[in-house]
């Protein structure tokens, strides 16, 4: 797992609220149209009371029918990195000014890591995050079997932080989805997933148990933006990323992704009972999106530069309350100018979406691809603007 993107959410943890992902309309499988058919779910009471009473419970069965589709991913990464042409000798920051300009050698190093998937059709089909594969040059899956393949990216998208895979096989175990909209908060999770490679050494996934936390948390990180996450005290840590959680019927609500850690290296990144899992039906509708293009086209502008509202500024524009964010700059032939809107204007809603801060609004917009078209409700002066603003591709060397 990218373990600054962990550290970097108890920052942003402490400014976000927790706020929501429609359940794609589609019952399509990546390559061949398998159906997923969810089985009949039990009442939540019956399930708690089924999970308590004996050793062998709702929780021991979704275990026992997850696991053989879970899978453990070894990742070779090649990146590039600058040598010292002096091994370091001027490190001082007076000296640096002056060695801006001096060439460095580049060379290339293979960088490997560990992560986890999840088998979702029987011919090979693997989720995971992008964080874990996106970037691999060669990709290794291990099965619950020990048997191992050699995966091929089918698609990825950073933004998302979705990744499809695909191995060569047939008759492969896979999970079902559930309706992640349907979630209930404090009803069980289950949690799958190769912590600290602890896949490799007996091919099978940790399991670890707990309830969901929240939903609806949203906030952007690093350049990905995590929408409507799911929150979990299911323990999850450092080479989890990718596992699914699952609800006490077996069915995937979610890929494990984020977690909040106190540590500041890889090796210490342990749970701490805040982890967050992207819900099944953003992640599905990334999917559709990628699984033929192979990425989701997010080269749009869309031209407008905001600013939160504190108390200086809303008396400043009369305002009684500090709802929404207000629009400073907009660029020329931009998608914003298109749509209508205008420097001044209060942005309240986008897509039926409060916007409370700026980050609000980043995660609407940067989960958009090219085509798409936003609905933006402004407040200019006294009246509410409804705006349709489409998102364009964008002209070469102009992001």
């Amino acid at each position: 797992m990218n373990i600054r993107l962990l550290v970097a959410a108890v920052a942003l943890l402490q400014s976000f609220p927790l706020f929501g992902c429609n359940r794609p309309t589609h019952k399509e499988n990546v390559a061949e149209k398998i159906d997923f058919v969810l089985p009949e779910s039990k009442s939540v009471p019956n399930l708690n009371a089924d999970i308590t009473s004996s050793r062998q419970n709702a929780i021991t069965e979704a275990v026992k029918k997850c696991s053989p589709a879970i899978v453990g991913i070894s990742i070779t990464e090649v990146q590039q990195f600058s040598a010292d042409p002096f091994g370091g000798m001027f490190m001082d920051p007076f000296f640096q000014q002056f060695m801006q300009n001096i060439p460095r050698r580049m060379y290339n190093q293979e960088i490997h890591g560990l992560g986890t998937g999840f088998l979702i059709s029987p011919d090979g089909y693997i989720l995971t995050n992008d964080h874990v594969a996106g970037s691999a040059k060669k990709i290794v899956i291990t099965m619950t079997n020990g048997e191992k393949y050699d995966a091929e990216i089918i698609g990825t998208d950073k933004v998302a932080d979705v990744a499809l895979l695909k191995i060569k096989g047939k008759n492969l175990p896979y999970l079902k989805f559930a309706n992640s909209d349907d979630v209930i908060i404090g009803e069980w999770a289950i949690a799958f997933g190769n912590p600290f490679g602890l896949f490799d050494i007996n091919a099978k996934p940790t399991v670890t148990v707990g309830v969901i936390s929240n939903t609806g948390v949203s906030f952007p990180q690093e350049g990905r933006v995590y929408r409507n996450m799911i929150q979990t005290d299911a323990a999850i840590s450092s080479g989890n990323s990718g596992g699914p959680l699952v609800n006490s019927n077996g069915e995937v609500i979610g890929m494990n992704t984020v977690i909040f850690s106190t540590a500041q290296t890889g090796r210490g990144a342990g749970s701490i009972g805040i982890g967050f899992s992207i819900p099944i039906n953003r992640v599905m509708k990334t999917v559709d999106l990628i699984k033929t293009g192979g990425k989701v086209d997010r080269e749009f502008v869309p031209g407008l530069l905001v600013q939160e509202i504190d108390e200086a500024m809303a008396r400043s524009y009369r305002l009684d309350k500090k709802d929404g964010v207000i629009v400073v700059q907009i660029t020329r032939n931009s998608a914003a100018e298109k749509a209508g809107i205008e420097p001044g204007d209060i942005i309240l809603e986008v897509d039926g979406t409060k916007i409370n801060r700026s980050d609000d609004l980043q995660v609407i917009i940067s989960d958009g691809s090219v085509g798409q078209t936003l609905t933006v409700v402004v407040l200019r002066g006294d009246e509410k603007l409804t705006r349709k603003m489409k998102l364009e591709k964008a002209e070469k060397g102009r992001r």
